[in-house]
């Protein structure tokens, strides 16, 4: 039980719904997207970075654990509190505000709150958006603390190439504010310190607002299915599309059999876009796009994009290419998440590869997983275009493995280290690390850049703050 001064303090700080103490008040804030929940002590919602300065003061002078709490879609359990009931979550969803455009600078300033879906309703008069595509529709500050990157990676990169400025609440008896907010895109004058906070899972700091960078609103698109020839060929089909296609290629997005059926099973809105029904053992969605109307006597988007697939399917790179609706596609690659997720007990992992070998590596899990774990469908899809998959494993519901979690255990390991130490990739691409994948970062990260990392810490945030420990 919190201290009753504690929380009288905190609400004269937070004012009418900033504290929440009530289980069932808390009860929304205390799970998480996937199969993690705690108990927290409490549930703070500051509406402004001083009252986020004086809620974090508070708490580190009584010694209370903060954990930051954003959107909550994520999916590592970096969010959400431990079970003993003694940690609080600082919630941002209250912190919506500023809003402000800078059109001449192609930036805004927001408030770490502010939800993705809302920041670019905002923008779309002005035909900006910001160019992160999830199919969660998560909150700023935790796209900044996990360092998302999206389906459009390809084009415009990851949260960090697009950040410009942040403020930061510093876990110290202070409530230090940092303001690295100047919006500059070059400023040479010594350590980059907002790239600190970004990717680190508000380790090191609470972001409370953000200057964004902003790209135009692509004004043409087109999209395909590709059914590679082999699956071995899809490196070769991205190096030549990029080639072909060069700055208006957007999207590479690869989608397994069982995947797509897994989704096309689950989510009636759905059609099967594929002859006869046929679901092909892989596909790739590919989009391109355009930041400008049509022009008189420019070719259109969808031609130019049929002109590159016809020469790959005469060079037999391609087995098949469907050209169409670029909102049926998407919907299709939206709905891969849901689809697994309804098939049974999913163990899911983020992981990336040099972009050679994510194919390699999905060919080598299907034959060792039928060895080593039989039973357990593979359906991976992710962003082949930048080297990231979503590898899922579905355990059926009937299946006692389901709810053994020593056998999940066993699985997680060694499907890490196969990604890791023998294709030296990332155990985790997107999700950044949370409780869940703590013990890789304990495992794969060298002692060197764990002291670092923990000075770091020790400067900036000395309280107890995040889910994790870096």
């Amino acid at each position: 039980m919190t201290d009753a001064t504690i929380l009288t303090e905190l609400r004269a700080i937070l004012g009418d719904g900033g504290l929440l103490t009530a289980a069932a008040d808390r009860a929304p804030y205390e799970s998480g997207a996937r199969y993690d929940r705690g108990q927290a002590a409490f549930v703070a919602r500051p509406k402004s970075t001083a009252e986020v300065s004086k809620t974090v003061a508070t708490c580190m002078r009584h010694g209370i654990a903060l954990i930051p709490q954003s959107g909550n879609t994520g999916v590592v359990a970096g969010s959400t509190p431990d079970a003993s009931g003694t940690q609080a979550i600082l919630s941002l969803d209250r912190l919506t505000a500023p809003f402000a455009l800078d059109r001449a600078n192609r930036s805004v300033t927001a408030g770490a709150g502010l939800r993705l879906s809302e920041l670019n309703r905002r923008l779309a008069a002005d035909r900006l958006f910001f160019p992160i595509d999830l199919g969660a529709d998560p909150r700023l500050g935790g796209m900044i603390a996990t360092n998302t990157g999206g389906s459009r990676f390809l084009r415009y990169g990851d949260v960090r190439r697009n950040t410009l400025g942040l403020t930061v609440v510093l876990a110290d008896r202070d409530g230090t504010v940092l303001d690295l907010s100047g919006g500059l895109r070059k400023n040479n004058t010594g350590p980059d310190w907002k790239q600190l906070f970004i990717g680190t899972s508000g380790s090191f700091g609470v972001v409370t607002e953000c200057v964004l960078n902003l790209e135009p609103l692509p004004q043409q698109t087109a999209a395909a299915l590709l059914v590679p020839a082999a699956e071995q060929s899809v490196p070769d089909l991205l190096v030549a599309m990029e080639q072909a296609l060069g700055s208006y290629l957007s999207a590479f997005e690869g989608m397994s059999k069982n995947a797509m059926a897994a989704a096309l099973a689950h989510v009636p809105s759905l059609r099967n876009p594929f002859a006869g029904g046929a679901i092909p053992d892989f596909a790739i969605l590919a989009e391109v796009s355009r930041s400008w109307p049509p022009r008189d006597g420019e070719q259109p988007l969808s031609a130019v994009l049929e002109e590159v697939l016809a020469a790959l399917l005469d060079r037999g790179t391609l087995s098949d290419a469907l050209v169409g609706r670029a909102e049926e596609m998407w919907a299709l690659r939206h709905a891969l998440s849901e689809g697994v997720r309804q098939s049974g007990k999913l163990i899911a992992f983020d992981l990336s590869f040099r972009r050679g070998d994510i194919m390699r590596f999905s060919t080598h899990m299907k034959a060792e997983m039928a060895q080593r774990f039989p039973g357990i469908t593979i359906c991976d899809f992710g962003h082949v275009g930048d080297g990231g998959v979503h590898f899922n494993l579905v355990v059926s519901k009937s299946d006692p493995r389901a709810t053994d979690p020593a056998f999940e255990q066993a699985l997680r390991d060694w499907v890490f280290q196969v990604a890791v130490e023998e294709f030296g990739g990332s155990f985790s691409a997107e999700h950044a690390i949370g409780r869940r994948n703590q013990g890789m970062y304990a495992r794969y990260t060298e002692a060197e850049l764990r002291r670092l990392a923990a000075q770091f810490k020790a400067a900036t945030s000395p309280g107890p703050l995040g889910a994790v420990e870096l």
